[in-house]
C-alpha cells in the first residue's frame, strides 16, 4: 500500500514539474497578455479578503478547493458556496462551489462554476451609425479531485473548461491545475503549491492567428496558526516562474535631453519592488469559533493600480466571516485604487444539515459528517 501511494505521489509530482517546464518559457505575466484572464479573479469573498489569491488556507471554506485542488478534503463534504456580486461598470459576477467526498474510493471532489456577464453594448460603425446591441460574457466550469497521502499530505488536480464570448468572437480552452498541500495539525503549519491554468486552446478567437497564451501561474502559499493566539498569518507568492513582473508605464518615461531630442529614460522598478510584487500578505483574527476578521495586502495590485500621489489604501483588502452551524456568511471589501472599493457577499451552506434525501442519502453518504481535523 505504501509503495502504491509513493508511486501515485511520484506521478503527480512529475506532472506538476512537467507542466512547469512546458509553460514557464512562454508564460506571460498578468495584465492583458493572455486570453481567459478572468481565471485569475478570486472566486469568493473570503479569497478576495485575503488578497485575491490563497493556496494554503486550511479554513473550512469550499472556495479554497478551487484555489488549490489539494485543499479539497472530507471536512468539506456536501458544502456549497454561492456568491453573486455587481462588479465595476455594471459587470456581474457569479461563483458556485460544491464539494463531495466519495468514501468508497477515498477521494474528495469539488465542482466550480464561474460566470461573468459584461452586459449589453451598442454596436456602431466607425462614424457612429447604430446597428443594434450585442453582449459579452465569460464562464468556466471546474471539476477537481483530491486524495490524501500519508498523514500530512494531499494531492489534487482540477480540469477546467473555459469559454469567452466577445461579440462575434468566441474562444474555448481546456485547462488543468495541479496542487500539493502539506498540513501539520501539531505545529499548525500549512504549505500549498499549485501550477495553474496549464492546457490548450480548443477554439481560437481568430482561426487564422496563433492561439493566445493562457494565464499560467505557479504559486506557493504558507499559513501558520498560533496555538495560544487566535491568529493565522499567511503569505502567498505568485508568478514564481518569472522574476520581473513590473509594468513599465510609457507615461513614466522622461526626457533626458535638454535640447528636446529623443533621448528618454524610464523609471525601472527597484530590486525590492520587483521582489515584493510577487507577495500577498494576509492575516485572520479568529474570535472564538464563530467570527473571523481578515486583512491582506497585495503589493502588485498597489504598485500597478494606485495613483502615485494618491495611493491611500490601494492594494489592501478586508473581510469578515460568520460561522454558524449550517451556514457561513462572508464579506469582503477590496481597494484596487482611489476609484472605489469593491464589496462582495457570499453564503456557504452545509446541504446535509439542511435537507435529507431519504434512504438514497444513506447509500451515498449524503448525511455523513466528517471531522475537519485541519483546524
Amino acid at each position: 500500500m505504501q509503495r502504491s501511494r509513493r508511486m501515485q505521489l511520484k506521478k503527480w509530482t512529475s506532472a506538476l514539474l512537467l507542466g512547469i517546464s512546458c509553460f514557464a518559457a512562454k508564460a506571460q505575466v498578468a495584465g492583458g497578455q493572455a486570453a481567459f484572464e478572468y481565471l485569475r479573479m478570486p472566486n469568493s469573498p473570503h479569497v478576495s479578503a485575503l488578497g485575491g489569491i490563497n493556496v494554503s488556507d486550511p479554513d473550512q471554506d469550499i472556495s479554497f478547493a478551487l484555489q488549490n485542488p489539494s485543499l479539497m478534503r472530507e471536512g468539506l463534504h456536501n458544502q456549497i458556496g454561492l456568491n453573486y456580486n455587481s462588479y465595476y461598470a455594471g459587470i456581474s459576477i457569479m461563483n458556485l462551489a460544491y464539494g463531495y467526498h466519495v468514501e468508497s474510493i477515498k477521494t474528495s471532489f469539488a465542482l466550480g462554476v464561474q460566470y461573468i456577464n459584461y452586459g449589453s453594448f451598442t454596436q456602431t460603425d466607425d462614424v457612429g451609425n447604430i446597428y443594434g446591441d450585442f453582449k459579452a460574457n465569460d464562464y468556466a466550469i471546474t471539476l477537481a479531485a483530491s486524495r490524501s497521502y500519508g498523514e500530512h499530505w494531499r494531492y489534487g488536480a482540477s480540469l477546467k473548461l473555459a469559454n469567452s464570448s466577445l461579440y462575434d468572437k468566441k474562444a474555448t480552452a481546456l485547462l488543468t491545475d495541479v496542487g500539493v498541500t502539506y498540513h501539520d495539525t501539531g505545529s499548525l503549519w500549512t504549505i500549498g503549491v499549485v501550477a495553474k491554468n496549464m492546457g490548450v486552446t480548443l477554439k481560437k478567437f481568430n482561426p487564422d492567428n496563433t492561439a493566445e497564451p493562457l494565464p499560467f501561474d505557479l504559486q506557493i502559499g504558507v499559513s501558520k496558526r498560533f496555538k495560544h493566539l487566535p491568529l493565522r498569518l499567511m503569505a502567498t507568492i505568485h508568478h514564481l516562474y518569472e522574476w520581473d513582473i513590473a509594468y513599465n508605464n510609457p507615461a513614466d518615461v522622461t526626457s533626458t535631453n535638454l535640447f528636446g531630442g529623443d533621448t528618454a529614460t524610464s523609471k525601472e522598478a527597484s530590486f525590492s519592488s520587483k521582489l515584493f510584487r510577487h507577495f500577498i500578505f494576509g492575516g485572520e483574527l479568529l474570535l472564538g469559533k464563530r467570527i473571523a476578521i481578515s486583512v491582506a495586502y497585495n503589493d502588485q495590485r498597489r504598485q500597478e493600480l494606485a495613483i502615485p500621489d494618491r495611493k491611500a489604501v490601494s492594494g489592501f483588502s478586508f473581510g469578515a466571516g460568520v460561522y454558524l452551524n449550517k451556514f457561513q456568511v462572508h464579506y469582503a471589501r477590496s481597494y484596487y485604487s482611489v476609484a472605489g472599493a469593491y464589496n462582495e457577499f457570499g453564503l456557504n451552506m452545509c446541504l446535509n444539515k439542511i435537507m435529507g434525501i431519504g434512504k438514497t442519502g444513506d447509500k451515498i453518504n449524503w448525511n455523513k459528517e466528517y471531522d475537519d481535523n485541519w483546524e
